[in-house]
């Protein structure tokens, strides 16, 4: 389901639904990020209000994650993994070549909204390193030129 304007009654209601599940905070952040793109601040305290915890131990929980976002996400989204097997065959040299290219920082989102540049601690293409993944599909033997032509030549109307 594509994401959606933020809503409170909504994300009330997605709450409602998943608070009654063994371990209901992964499973409401899940849903949550699903319908919204992102963890909203109020969506922290409505959670931690439902299922009686601190808003720390939500917090904890979605900063502890990576795939829960603060803020909405570009039209696409770039992981570079950075684990050792990765390392060890280039990708911090990946890494800085593509934030140079696509003139960002780790989580954040090209000006033009189109491309978000995320940090992954292992993708599990490790003999193929070092990897990537464009939009939920995994790239092998990465190189920055092909990761910035994939990412200019994606159409803006939808993701791959």
């Amino acid at each position: 389901m594509p994401a959606t304007a933020w809503d409170e009654t909504r994300a009330q209601a997605i709450i409602d639904a998943h608070k009654a599940t063994d371990g209901a905070a992964l499973p409401v952040l899940h849903a949550l990020q699903a319908a919204f793109g992102f963890i909203a601040d109020r969506a922290i305290e409505m959670v931690a209000d439902t299922l009686n915890l601190s808003r720390a131990e939500v917090h904890g929980v979605v900063s502890f994650y990576h795939d829960f976002r603060r803020a909405p996400a570009g039209a696409h989204v770039l992981k570079l993994c950075r684990s050792e097997a990765c390392q060890a065959v280039g990708a911090d040299k990946l890494a800085a070549e593509v934030r140079g290219a696509l003139n960002v920082d780790w989580h954040e989102t090209t000006a033009d909204g189109r491309i978000t540049l995320e940090p992954v601690f292992c993708l599990g293409l490790c003999s193929c390193a070092p990897s990537a993944m464009f939009d939920g599909r995994p790239i092998g033997r990465a190189d920055a030129k092909g990761l910035t032509a994939l990412a200019q030549e994606k159409p803006m109307s939808g993701k791959a």
